[in-house]
């Protein structure tokens, strides 16, 4: 449904020097998936997005949605954008807001009302409705941009960022608000410094270094975690035999290790042995989840 082929983007500095944002960058997003973009600061996302949205043009290489070119595709069939910086007249007041904002999306006259209520009781903003922009919290204006983005029901949902800002509560609702866009003819591409939230939304995430596709991770098939994952054990007692059972485990804290990446299957018979021995476990957990983990090895440090 997104392609990128073989895309490079590159700026020329004031200097006049150029600076290559993407190199070479190939990834096809497919009809029903969520597909997440991860990377650090200057990475490229930014980028990317702005191709996808049609605003640049790429220096070389193609982006197509559905088989058109970006911009053509956004004129004629729309796109659910949410962008990283909102940027809404403060003197606006938030209902009003999305009612122009669905007219602009092509929202007809005679759904408007009831679309717009849609979006406002599936954000929770009835209560702000009538405040004006520059009198809300981050949180609620970041669910405000998140209403505009869902108003005409788009076949491509872009999210940058999404959770920025939100709440707990709300980063919690966030998760069941994309499970309710899972659609098969829909494709929901989010960019997000969150990795944990990737890997619970997402089908596929990217990861983007230096301009250059560095990998991509299945979430969907993923097994267990590897045997490249180390572990965090919590122990209320058997502390003692833990460095002796498990090698190289390094103790964080009274009562609490870092193990040393292993089989599953051994680390569930050294487990096994630290609890016939009297051991009592709280908890053990991966210290990196896998997507973290994934991140760490791709991106240069």
């Amino acid at each position: 449904m997104i392609v990128f082929d073989s895309v490079s983007k590159s700026y020329r500095t004031l200097r006049g020097g150029p600076v290559a944002a993407v190199r070479d960058f190939s990834l096809e997003v497919r009809a029903g998936e969520v597909f997440g973009l991860a990377g650090p600061n200057g990475a490229g996302k930014s980028t990317l997005i702005s191709l996808l949205l049609g605003y640049q043009a790429p220096s070389s290489g193609s982006v197509t949605i559905d088989g058109a070119a970006p911009r053509r595709y956004v004129e004629e069939h729309g796109i659910g954008y949410l962008s990283e910086l909102l940027a809404i007249p403060p003197s606006w007041r938030a209902g009003r807001a999305l009612r122009r904002y669905a007219l602009l999306a092509g929202v007809p006259l005679a759904d408007l009302a009831a679309r717009v209520g849609g979006v406002i009781e599936r954000l929770g903003l009835g209560e702000h409705e009538r405040k004006l922009i520059k009198h809300l919290s981050k949180g609620n204006l970041q669910r405000v941009g998140l209403a505009q983005a869902l108003l005409h029901d788009e076949r491509i949902v872009i999210l940058d960022e999404p959770t920025h800002g939100l709440d707990p509560m709300w980063t919690r609702r966030f998760r069941d608000l994309v499970a309710s866009l899972r659609d098969p003819g829909r494709a929901i591409f989010i960019a997000s410094h969150n990795l944990d939230e990737l890997e619970r939304i997402s089908d596929r995430v990217a990861i983007i270094d230096r301009g250059r596709l560095q990998r991509i991770v299945d979430l969907r098939h993923r097994a267990a975690e590897s045997s490249s994952t180390p572990y965090r054990l919590v122990l209320a007692s058997g502390a003692g035999q833990a460095a002796e059972i498990f090698p190289g485990a390094r103790a964080t804290a009274p009562n609490e290790f870092d193990l040393p990446a292993v089989p599953l299957e051994t680390l569930n018979a050294r487990l096994s042995e630290l609890m016939a021995r009297g051991g009592l476990v709280v908890s053990v957990a991966p210290v990196h989840t896998h997507l973290e983990q994934q991140f760490r090895e791709a991106v240069v440090q």
